[in-house]
């Protein structure tokens, strides 16, 4: 587990997490909506969600993604930030992935977390480079990308189909040879 602040805390997703990732998930179903894929109705049901929080255990043990939550001090899950794609072999690379609860915007949880995951990325798992992108507006999350040392790369056109359409993406990177900022531990 890694603090984030007094009241957050950042952890691998882990079987059991099912119930908690269904509350979250149908909790932020309108704030994810312009983000993501299209979700059907089951995706936000806690059978689903276990189902996909002991796969993510399996990846994670295989070293293929390594997904985090977010967890709040009361126990629930107010947000999720993931390494998808973790490619080893002349490349050492990963996609970095993350969404915040719409009741914990603005309060530097994302940024945090974005620097908490690359310095793990970067310690623990070795990696060369983070790669991330958004939609051309989503100008929050690219705030939250430079903040934490990522520069813009590139354009890809029709990269992702979020909210059902095919949607051309900012491309941004992030090189983990020099140290991560992390800001120290709170007391």
């Amino acid at each position: 587990m890694l603090p984030l602040d007094a009241e957050h805390v950042l952890r691998p997703v882990k079987t059991g997490d099912g119930a908690a990732l269904a509350r979250a998930y149908s909790a932020n179903r309108e704030h994810l909506a312009p983000w993501e894929p299209l979700r059907e109705p089951e995706f936000f049901t806690p059978h689903w969600q276990e189902f996909h929080a002991e796969q993510c255990v399996i990846e994670a043990s295989a070293g293929r993604n390594i997904r985090f939550v977010i967890e709040s001090s009361d126990g629930e899950i107010r947000g999720r930030i993931n390494l998808n794609n973790i490619v080893r072999g002349a490349f050492w690379s990963a996609d970095l992935g993350y969404w915040i609860d719409r009741t914990r915007l603005r309060r530097g949880l994302a940024s945090q977390s974005v620097r908490r995951v690359a310095a793990y990325a970067r310690d623990e798992v070795r990696l060369h480079r983070l790669q991330a992108a958004t939609l051309l507006h989503n100008t929050g999350s690219q705030r939250v990308l430079a903040d934490a040392g990522f520069e813009r790369i590139g354009i890809a056109a029709q990269y992702l189909r979020i909210a059902g359409d095919w949607q051309d993406h900012l491309l941004f990177q992030l090189l983990l040879d020099e140290p991560v900022s992390v800001p120290p531990e709170r007391p």
